[in-house]
């Protein structure tokens, strides 16, 4: 039985398209900025933006040169593009900004159908939710929270803040000794099969891979190395799924 469900968020509970590579993006990005002090082209703040990104993930390559998988925080990106420009920017500012940078780039953002039903149905069953993502934790705990999920977790854990991604093992095992979880009682529910499922596998837990529209490219279900499937993005089949799991 399993009494602690592990969740990926974006593509399995969290419907979102994203754009910050065109034009029209990191012009309304430079207003940001500019609100407060900053002033930035487009061009320029695209290619600070892109080479501070760089600079961080290098940087973070070396503290953990045997870890493929990696992060970084942007607000570390963010702090370096105001301090170009001569602004000390605080802890507010920078959440403040990563909040509307995010807005800016998103297209749209939403539940999939029976999110709520399934996260309610499992808290009624008596399992733990915990959330393993690979995001920035600037820009999911506000969504989560205006989404109104956030209150059903007991635990979170997010690639930003800890430096290290899905599916590097050691990603799950922080968040398995963090709350002291037992990797046999744990399923990880995820939309994507290398980064969820087989990282997943790696560290002892069990998988539920349900593909989305976002999910990356199936080209052999069979190669999808998980418990369960569901193929047709059906987020009303997962809760059936676990609480008749033996």
């Amino acid at each position: 039985m399993y009494r602690n469900i592990i969740f990926d968020l974006y593509g399995t509970l969290i419907d979102i398209r994203t754009d910050e590579y065109s034009l029209d993006f990191w012009r309304r990005a430079v207003q940001v900025f500019a609100m407060n002090g900053a002033s930035f082209s487009p061009g320029e703040l695209r290619s600070s933006y892109e080479k501070y990104v760089r600079r961080l993930s290098i940087r973070q390559r070396l503290k953990h040169p045997t870890y493929r998988w990696l992060d970084i925080d942007l607000l570390g990106v963010f702090k370096r593009l105001y301090r170009d420009k001569g602004i000390d920017a605080d802890e507010l500012l920078l959440r403040d900004t990563a909040h509307r940078f995010r807005e800016d780039s998103t297209e749209f953002i939403r539940l999939y159908d029976g999110v709520i039903e399934l996260l309610e149905g499992l808290r009624d069953a008596g399992k733990k939710i915990y959330l393993l993502s690979n995001a920035q934790e600037s820009f999911t705990v506000p969504e989560m929270d205006e989404l109104g999920i956030l209150p059903y977790f007991d635990g979170i854990m997010i690639s930003s803040e800890e430096g290290v991604s899905k599916p590097q093992p050691q990603f799950f095992e922080r968040l398995l000794s963090k709350y002291s979880l037992d990797p046999q009682e744990c399923l990880m529910v995820g939309n994507d099969q290398n980064a969820d499922m087989l990282g997943a596998r790696r560290a002892g837990i069990d998988g539920l891979y349900i593909h989305q529209e976002i999910s990356p490219e199936v080209n052999d279900e069979s190669e999808i190395r998980a418990r369960w499937k569901i193929m047709d993005g059906d987020v009303r089949k997962i809760l059936p799924i676990i609480l008749d799991a033996k």
